[in-house]
């Protein structure tokens, strides 16, 4: 199937869901648990399938393969088995914003997603090069991003044509207003590839590092609250010491339950210094 013929499958999705609201009440409640009852029991086949898959090394990456398919990504996004990625929650964010700055002439562009924590962004119409454009970017995009991506710590503004080097609009989208910031200690502190637990905040958090890239999250398993802090870390995995639930210390994601995932707390470097960011979302 290719993008054009997913594209007119979503769309008539979309519009007999759309039909379906319109049904008569008995009726439409019917269809409704009907669907509703369907989805779940492939919801939890496909669930249990990956999750059987990402046991082995070699079906792990073929199923990373797989997933890149356009229409796989979408039938597993539509069951909920998988969560928008980094850069949908990125154009959502985005989205939200555009009907604001349009009213003024102009637009925001996504120029890059660079995973972990950071974007690059660019004005375009008369938000490019105004005078306003730094203080809309600030209050309007950065409101935007951190209420759909809690893991994006730095925003980079990209002039109009796309040349040069991005130049820095602020640290973080995160930094507005004061006693966000709390102290977690030096980057030196928190072992590479292992993990650091601190108290920041009043939260129990894990720091993560690699290289000088650091996460970090409330140090609560995802499948029942548990510490995770005495976990094992093996290859940027940390392994849940009570019941084994295996989490991507770069992102969160639990690679044992794919549908759940570690609370991100946003965390940021002044030189050598950790500080993180408790309170209100991520």
């Amino acid at each position: 199937m290719n993008g054009g013929e997913l594209r007119r499958t979503l769309e008539e999705l979309a519009a007999l869901e759309a039909a379906l609201a319109d049904v008569g009440d008995a009726p439409g409640r019917l269809a409704r648990r009907w669907r509703d009852s369907v989805e779940g029991f492939y919801r939890e086949a496909v669930t249990r399938l990956i999750r059987g898959l990402r046991e082995d090394a070699a079906c792990r990456e073929r199923l990373r393969e797989l997933v890149a398919d356009p229409f796989v990504y979408a039938a597993l996004r539509r069951l909920g088995v998988l969560r928008p990625s980094l850069q949908e929650r990125v154009e959502t964010a985005l989205e939200s914003v555009r009907p604001m700055l349009r009213g003024h002439g102009g637009d925001v562009e996504l120029v890059e997603v660079i995973p972990p924590d950071r974007v690059r962004l660019r004005f375009l119409g008369n938000c490019d090069g105004c005078p306003a454009s730094t203080l809309t970017f600030y209050a309007g995009v950065r409101k935007a991003i951190e209420a759909h991506c809690p893991e994006i710590t730095r925003i980079e503004q990209v002039a109009a044509g796309g040349g040069g080097d991005p130049r820095p609009a602020f640290t973080s989208p995160f930094a507005a207003g004061d006693g966000t910031w709390h102290p977690a200690g030096r980057l030196e502190e928190i072992p590479e590839g292992g993990i650091l637990l601190r108290e920041v905040g009043g939260e129990r958090l894990i720091l993560a590092r690699t290289g000088p890239v650091v996460s970090c999250f409330v140090d609560a398993c995802a499948h029942l609250g548990l510490p995770l802090a005495g976990g094992e870390v093996r290859d940027g995995v940390l392994v849940c010491p009570h019941h084994g639930f295996r989490y991507d210390l770069r992102s969160g994601e639990c690679l044992t339950v794919p549908e759940v995932q570690l609370e991100v707390r946003a965390v940021r470097l002044v030189g050598d210094r950790v500080e993180v960011r408790t309170g209100g979302p991520g």
